[in-house]
């Protein structure tokens, strides 16, 4: 492709990273602060309904680190995680609804974003401007051109960013990619992944007065106003396009991130999609419950996902798991254990995680989580290399991305390998990026 990522940038309007206007500046404390080996982290949790009151409850558990502040825009949810705090831990911390205050808070070395997909990239921006190293939940982006954005910031901030593919941190994990480059399996060309759970109705939402304990404007932040429906918050926003990034990025981008690592690829050279929404027609779920996306690259090498969110028939006994396709056999790998069997299909080896993770409930806390939270201290402490940076996390956050543009648009979608831009779809194009609320717009 002859267009320079710059003058693509340039030409659909995408902006490099920089300050999210006027929200403050970096404090000249933050900077002096200086991590030792074995000095203590100081955190705050922002998002603290689901997968965030686990993320407490892991950093608590972990040598040398604190949580010091928590972050909600749901009254009733942060008086919850306090009055637990307090109760458990015999500990207090100081709270706040609006995360551009929270970032300005000193003391705080590090933030965990647990927060709605629509905040992710806005959030880790302003964190790492304000001098905090970032801890942020998949999926790190709304849209590809956040993806690109949140890793120019890390490049120009150099703060670390860890992204929450916890499977990056498995010891079973890590020790296929050995094995693959080993030749355990001989040369792998194919992998595929499903997930799969039994998601019910959202309904239709009514447009109703805003709860008194919940905050509807700073819960939008960035996405432009809509009016408050009853059926949004918590968990529901994943399937609407304004906040969420439906199930491929919710649950998909887990399986695809090993799988991508294994075969050792990038960007596709072809991206397909198949599915739709079968279940519950008629309500207000704007993604697919049923997806299959296919990814074509370089050397002959694929990956398909199959994600099913509202039939929960297990694959090989699993509801979420990995299959890795090699000249002389194949692997399968999930967050719990790990196979390789010989092209006859014949068990050759196998090992389990020591501690267990949860798989398909919405929380996802276990073992894995430990490992990775641990990785990303030690990277602050001891500059540890880390399991999931940002820059690597991408790739398979722009697959997922691609997935979705394939299955709204109903065409095979053609991309270029050095850029990861689709080159055959304006169509596909309009939905790179997105517009934002006034105040919270991503500028140089």
């Amino acid at each position: 492709m002859k267009k320079t990522r710059r003058k693509f940038i340039k030409r659909t309007g995408i902006v490099t990273a920089g300050a999210v206007s006027g929200l403050g500046n970096i404090s000249a404390r933050s900077y002096r602060r200086i991590i030792g080996s074995n000095e203590r982290i100081n955190t705050a949790v922002v998002g603290l309904n689901g997968r965030g009151g686990g993320l407490m409850n892991t950093i608590l558990k972990l040598e040398n680190s604190d949580v010091i502040a928590l972050c909600d825009v749901d009254r009733n949810v942060l008086d919850k995680r306090v009055d637990q705090l307090k109760e458990e831990h015999d500990k207090s911390v100081s709270v706040e609804s609006d995360f551009r205050r929270l970032v300005q808070n000193p003391d705080i070395d590090a933030i965990f974003i647990a927060s709605a997909d629509h905040t992710h990239t806005p959030f880790s921006i302003l964190a790492m401007q304000t001098g905090k190293h970032v801890y942020c939940e998949k999926p790190l982006s709304h849209n590809p051109n956040e993806g690109a954005l949140l890793v120019i910031a890390q490049r120009r901030y150099g703060k670390l960013v860890q992204i929450g593919n916890q499977q990056r941190s498995a010891p079973t994990s890590q020790m296929m990619i050995k094995d693959i480059a080993g030749g355990i399996i001989g040369d792998v060309y194919e992998a595929t992944c499903w997930y799969a759970n039994s998601r019910g109705t959202i309904g239709v939402g009514k447009v109703t007065p805003v709860p008194d304990h919940l905050d509807w404007d700073l819960w939008q932040g960035p996405a432009p106003r809509k009016q408050y429906r009853d059926n949004i918050v918590h968990y529901n926003w994943h399937w609407f396009r304004h906040w969420g990034t439906g199930e491929i990025c919710n649950n998909g981008l887990h399986e695809m991130d090993i799988c991508r690592w294994a075969l050792g690829v990038k960007h596709p050279t072809s991206v397909t999609s198949e599915g739709g929404r079968f279940h519950y027609q008629n309500d207000d779920w704007e993604f697919y419950d049923t997806q299959i996306a296919r990814f074509e690259f370089e050397g002959g090498k694929s990956l398909t996902w199959d994600g099913r969110s509202c039939n929960g028939i297990k694959k090989y006994d699993r509801g979420r798991g990995v299959l890795i396709y090699g000249t002389e056999g194949s692997i399968m790998v999930d967050r719990n254990d790990y196979y390789v069997y010989d092209r006859e299909g014949n068990e050759i080896k196998h090992k389990s995680e020591e501690v267990l993770s949860q798989t398909t409930n919405i929380a996802g806390i276990g073992g894995l989580t430990d490992k990775h939270i641990h990785n990303f201290f030690e990277g602050i402490r001891k500059g540890e290399t880390l399991n999931s940076p940002v820059a690597e996390a991408n790739f398979s956050n722009h697959l997922c991305h691609l997935g979705n543009m394939a299955q709204a648009t109903g065409t095979k979608l053609e991309v270029d390998v050095k850029s990861g831009i689709i080159t055959n779809n304006k169509e596909a194009l309009r939905m790179w990026s997105r517009e934002y609320a006034p105040g919270w717009e991503l500028t140089n």
